[in-house]
């Protein structure tokens, strides 16, 4: 199944793909700000022929759920009464501290890393989901 990644952020919005396979998952764009959020995701969605979508949920580093993860749950409910494709949530904790880790090798400056990091943390949050899922197979 192909899903589309949404590591929704006040700012920047990063998104992530993985193919039919649920092989790999690659980084695939940044959305910068608010305006017409749900409607940019939604065209990601149809333009890779996305079949489900996973949105990150920020839980606390306890596992329960703060205000974060409830703006999540309902941005993603906003998102699924405009299409058919079935949402998923997957623990994003530590995924912008993993993409960090992974920038900081690559010799960019803080502007283009800062750019960069929500689309390669939606990434990280997709790979967790396809290894959560062939583990549950």
């Amino acid at each position: 199944m192909r899903f589309l990644c949404i590591d929704l952020g006040d700012k920047r919005t990063g998104l992530a793909i993985c193919d039919g396979d649920e092989i790999m998952a690659s980084p695939l764009a940044v959305i910068e700000g608010q305006k017409n959020l749900h409607d940019e995701i939604i065209k990601y969605a149809n333009d890779y022929q996305a079949q489900g979508l996973v949105f990150g949920l920020a839980l606390n580093m306890d596992g329960t759920e703060g205000e974060r993860a409830i703006h999540t749950r309902k941005f993603a409910e906003q998102i699924k009464t405009k299409t058919n494709l079935p949402v998923f949530f997957q623990d994003e904790r530590l995924s912008t501290f993993s993409a960090g880790n992974k920038l900081s090798q690559t010799g960019l400056t803080h502007k283009k890393k800062k750019f960069r990091i929500d689309a390669i943390a939606a990434a990280e949050i997709l790979k967790s989901f396809i290894e959560k899922r062939k583990t549950e197979k």
